[in-house]
């Protein structure tokens, strides 16, 4: 994916989602840009219609120079977001624990978006959106997905499907090397986690400390 003509306050999104009150989303958002500031990137997931589990990084490099792979693994033991094949963050499966906390009975589409934002996006709301860079574009190149199809039936999905290669042990956790690395791409490059967050979260959340690394 390729975001072109990045601007203060205009939002790009790519997500899994389904639909609703009660929907669930795993999400990569791209927020608007001053020039010469870092690019952010900020992810989000829903799990039963609740949200607010933001996490906020600067990109290691300018996402409006070069293609880049923007991927999510989702099975029944956690989720992955991925940049150029590194993990970026995790979400880990605690059903059994926390019920309603993860994205386990709707079947996902794919979608894509670009949307004005200019209440929040760039310090939020401070800098006014730009429309000399309009058109605003995002390019695909190499898309690709695979999946269990649902058809409105999601036994297919939650019944023998353990032989689904997403679902095999090199995804179920990652291994020590992608840890070390995942903590310290967070002391480099994490901007915002709703973890930390004692302003909207005197408590953490449960799932929190089920995704520290």
């Amino acid at each position: 994916m390729l975001i072109s003509s990045l601007t203060t306050n205009m939002y790009r999104v790519f997500q899994l989602t389904s639909y609703g009150d009660t929907h669930d989303e795993i999400d990569f958002e791209f927020l608007g840009n001053e020039t010469g500031q870092p690019y952010v990137m900020h992810t989000n997931l829903f799990a039963n219609g609740v949200g607010g589990r933001e996490q906020r990084v600067f990109l290691w490099f300018d996402p409006t120079e070069d293609f880049h792979t923007y991927s999510a693994i989702w099975n029944h033991h956690q989720i992955i977001w991925l940049v150029d094949n590194t993990p970026i963050r995790i979400y880990k499966n605690i059903e059994a624990t926390y019920p309603n906390s993860y994205p386990s009975s709707q079947p996902m589409n794919i979608a894509a978006s670009i949307y004005e934002a200019s209440s929040w996006a760039t310090r939020g709301g401070a800098v006014p959106i730009n429309w000399n860079y309009a058109p605003f574009k995002v390019n695909f190149q190499n898309f690709s997905f695979d999946g269990c199809q649902a058809n409105g039936d999601i036994s297919s999905c939650t019944e023998n499907y353990a032989g689904n290669w997403w679902e095999g042990t090199a995804y179920q956790e990652l291994t020590q090397s992608q840890l070390n690395h995942l903590k310290q791409f967070h002391q480099s490059y994490m901007l915002y986690d709703y973890c930390t967050d004692q302003s909207r979260y005197p408590t953490p959340p449960t799932e929190c400390s089920y995704n520290e690394v």
